[in-house]
């Protein structure tokens, strides 16, 4: 069965053709709804969409063409010599070495995406999740901010704990809708905004059993994340925005549900 075919009843999981077609956002309604409902369960799938869209993002940088019209392209490299593999991989060796004495003393100061911190599984859920579903620009959201009432009375009770939406508005962004995703053990919550000018950030929520209220920045690409957990919730929020004015944000966010954002200072 395909995701072509809207009368299949239980539809195979997207082959790559799927995804890629997905990706290009030339798949049917239906179709295109079914690959999004499997990206929410299917992690692999969702961090290999996310990838794709990253290339695309670099072609529109690179060609100076809008995403829409963008061509496929293959890329050619010329086979290079043995010898100079050879050469190459005893530089990078040499390199990777001289890199790892000068960031030993500073490890403790670099974020955790760049000194080797394993950040918790939740962030990295997150941050996939701001990937696959925030260039959606017809199904971005399950249920749309002007259902705000049944958006939050459903996911609390999915989640099994009341749920609130904190407001973006000082910042510039409004309440888009969100979605129920799974998570680690449990369900999580997305909720999405957008500014004007249709820069999106979104707020993930989840169920965690440690109550730890270290808050960290996770970086993907030109992403980045902050995740923090209070009261056994676990909070990521994620955005291609600055550092600073996300953290600002997020320090916010975490005050409005309850936080304590000054043990971060």
């Amino acid at each position: 069965m395909s995701y072509d075919d809207p009368h299949s009843a239980v539809p195979k999981p997207p082959d790559l053709q799927a995804l890629s077609a997905f990706v290009d956002e030339a798949l049917p309604d239906e179709a295109h709804a079914a690959v999004l409902e499997h990206l929410a369960q299917d992690s692999a799938a969702a961090a290999r969409v996310a990838d794709w869209r990253a290339q695309k993002a670099a072609l529109k940088a690179l060609c100076g063409a809008p995403v829409a019209d963008e061509a496929s392209f293959i890329v050619v490299r010329a086979p290079v010599p043995w010898w100079r593999r050879v050469g190459l991989a005893a530089c990078w060796l040499v390199a990777g070495a001289g890199l790892a004495l000068l960031l030993g003393p500073l490890g403790s100061r670099l974020p955790d995406s760049l000194r080797g911190h394993e950040p918790m599984g939740f962030a990295k859920r997150a941050d996939i999740a701001y990937a696959v579903y925030t260039p959606e620009q017809r199904h971005p959201v399950e249920v749309a901010a002007s259902e705000e009432g049944h958006l939050v009375n459903w996911l609390s009770k999915r989640l099994n704990r009341p749920l609130s939406v904190p407001s973006l508005q000082e910042y510039g962004y409004s309440l888009v809708g969100g979605r129920l995703l799974p998570g680690d053990a449990g369900p999580a919550a997305q909720f999405m905004y957008e500014n004007p000018e249709g820069a999106r950030l979104t707020l993930y929520v989840t169920d965690m059993g440690d109550n730890e209220a270290a808050f960290r920045l996770f970086r993907e690409g030109n992403r980045r994340t902050f995740y923090w957990v209070s009261d056994h919730v676990g909070y990521a929020m994620s955005g291609p925005i600055s550092e600073g004015k996300l953290r600002e944000i997020a320090i916010d966010v975490c005050s409005d549900l309850g936080g304590k954002p000054e043990s971060w200072q």
